[in-house]
């Protein structure tokens, strides 16, 4: 694969066989972010956990403290009350079956990030199959299954972020931008890491941090010490 010249350059600027520690790791991935918009950072992280067992899944939510950097719409199914609960919380889309046809009939995905009330499941579980795959299906887990969905919008909006271990047992999350200040980028880190070690599952053996790699969108991986984790 053909680099250009600025991740060729950036690249110069990295040790593979070192491995960071988190305060060098975030301004090596600031220094290295150096696309003409406001990158990403995200960090990657490959636990010891067999995925393919429901008894060793790793999901779940945290809020960072400096938030994402990023404008979350949030789309609220909800009926009642909850509507107007949705809409002064800041919700950008409330509604039910509507929603759903829109959905449907539309393939309209101008949303981020999806909540809804318990009784409005059954409704939100005909579209299971197309929500599901862009990670965007409520889950009572990551708490966008709920009847306080004030709440859920305010977290979602503050810098609420969901992680997941895929399939190859890796867990992709952002934490932040490239404009950000170092030590908030790191506070950023190290809440979301602090999640992640708390999430181990009691039937994981052996290394349960792999290993954790910090990037930008466009920039080169840098090893993370994980033993600072």
């Amino acid at each position: 694969m053909k680099h250009g010249k600025k991740y060729t350059d950036s690249v110069k600027l990295i040790d593979n066989l070192t491995a960071y520690d988190p305060e060098q790791a975030v301004a090596l991935a600031k220094q290295t972010a150096k696309a003409k918009f406001d990158e990403t950072i995200e960090i990657s992280v490959r636990l010891g956990v067999d995925p393919r067992h429901a008894d060793q899944q790793v999901r779940g939510a945290v809020v960072l403290p400096n938030g994402t950097g990023k404008v979350v719409r949030v789309l609220v199914f909800a009926k009642g009350d909850k509507i107007k609960e949705a809409e002064d919380a800041g919700a950008d889309f409330v509604g039910a079956e509507d929603m759903v046809a829109k959905i449907q009939g539309e393939s309209w995905f101008g949303f981020d990030a999806c909540v809804a009330t318990p009784d409005m499941m059954g409704i939100v579980g005909r579209i299971g199959r197309v929500l599901g795959p862009k990670g965007l299906m409520p889950n009572p887990k990551s708490g966008t299954v709920t009847m306080d969905v004030a709440k859920a919008v305010a977290d979602i909006k503050s810098g609420k972020v969901e992680y997941r271990v895929d399939k190859t047992a890796i867990i992709h999350c952002p934490i932040g931008k490239k404009s950000f200040d170092d030590e908030k980028l790191l506070e950023n880190l190290n809440t979301l890491m602090e999640a992640i070690v708390k999430a181990k599952p009691a039937a994981a053996k052996g290394t349960y941090l792999k290993s954790v790699v910090l990037s930008s969108t466009m920039g080169p991986g840098i090893k993370v010490n994980t033993l600072k984790f």
